[in-house]
């Protein structure tokens, strides 16, 4: 079922910038998904209404999202680095390529960190629950 902005914001909860998001024409991501996350999502606030929200989506989030919830591609960058993701060939720039860029990023960081059981950070390293490592590794 595809949902109308007025749908969306009839949702309790779910932030009017997040509800204007998921019912932009043209997303790779189907509007039923991004609703279904905002519904799930919506006591945690913006931040957690635009993902999945599970551990390792919070933990980007700490790291690279500022007070307005908007990501900071040179941090998510780095901690792409910081983990050996190799992100050198997702050069395309053309409309939406900061959410093109953060998904297939998280995809690639998911499956390295499930793989190791740690995510890399600016100094430290965030031990990926055993649960969550469990369900990600291939």
């Amino acid at each position: 079922m595809e949902h109308t902005f007025a749908d969306i914001v009839e949702l309790d909860g779910i932030d009017s910038e997040v509800a204007a998001d998921i019912a932009k024409k043209g997303s790779v991501v189907k509007t039923a998904y991004k609703a279904k996350y905002a519904e799930r999502n919506k006591a945690e606030g913006k931040r957690a209404q635009r993902s999945c929200w599970d551990w390792l989506a919070q933990s980007l989030a700490g790291e690279c999202l500022d007070d307005k919830a908007k990501i900071s591609i040179d941090k998510f960058l780095h901690i792409l680095d910081l983990n050996g993701v190799d992100h050198s060939r997702w050069q395309n720039r053309s409309k939406g390529w900061e959410g093109r860029l953060r998904m297939t990023g998280r995809l690639a960081l998911q499956k390295v960190v499930a793989g190791t059981g740690v995510l890399k950070v600016d100094g430290d390293e965030l031990e990926a629950p055993a649960e969550w490592v469990a369900k990600f590794t291939n």
